[in-house]
């Protein structure tokens, strides 16, 4: 394991140890939020699974209804009917924070009042299947917006948890290491000075008795 190029002094041994706890503190925090995010991950993604499937059954059946309202219809008849919708939809789009993530909220609005309005033809050259498919429409665009919503954010969320999954990584592999390696490194070396000293002191202090013997016997 790598160690930092730093003197080994005890200035820099206390400024390790308080990266040190920093650095471990942080760490724990950083993997408490990836498993958070990872649980609302899972619940996005369930989400997403039963909105895809509900959206893709009522979009079969709205197809289907066109299908059968063309086969009893006249093409041109048909496309006259569909040209030109008779309501509108705006869509207002906000944020949420999730996790220090912000994910997208849809809120949508039309110019409808009522039911009736959601019909852009009369009811003489029509069918009936014409009217239940364009009627399903209303159930779709929620389920689309929503499906959006949730598709955005299990994209914003898998982003970052990448990114925390990879700080984590970095502090638990490679900086924490690294601080306490330094550490024990510094240590080991302040204690071996201290040795040092402690024998050179001891040695002076035998130079300095033997020479007050010597003093003394003259």
């Amino acid at each position: 394991m790598a160690v930092l190029q730093v003197n080994p002094t005890r200035m820099e041994l206390s400024k390790l140890k308080k990266r040190l706890a920093t650095s471990t503190r942080g760490h724990k925090l950083l993997k408490d939020k990836r498993d958070d995010l990872m649980k609302k991950f899972l619940e996005l993604i369930r989400k997403n699974m039963d909105l895809r499937v509900q959206l893709e059954e009522k979009m079969a059946a709205v197809y289907e209804g066109f299908v059968i309202a063309g086969a009893a219809m006249d093409d041109a008849v048909l496309q006259e009917a569909l040209m030109l919708p008779q309501r509108k939809v705006f869509a207002e789009v906000k944020t949420k924070n999730i996790m220090s993530v912000d994910v997208p909220e849809f809120q949508f609005t039309d110019t409808g009042d009522n039911t009736r309005e959601i019909y852009p033809y009369g009811f003489a050259f029509t069918s009936g299947e014409l009217d239940a498919s364009v009627d399903a429409l209303q159930e779709v665009l929620p389920l689309m917006l929503e499906l959006a919503k949730v598709e955005k954010s299990t994209q914003l969320l898998a982003e970052e948890i990448e990114k925390t999954r990879r700080r984590v990584n970095a502090l638990e592999y490679v900086q924490i290491p690294t601080l306490q390696e330094t550490i024990k490194s510094i240590t080991m070396k302040l204690d071996e000075n201290e040795r040092s000293n402690l024998a050179r002191l001891m040695k002076i202090k035998d130079m300095m008795v033997a020479q007050q013997r010597q003093a003394s016997g003259e």
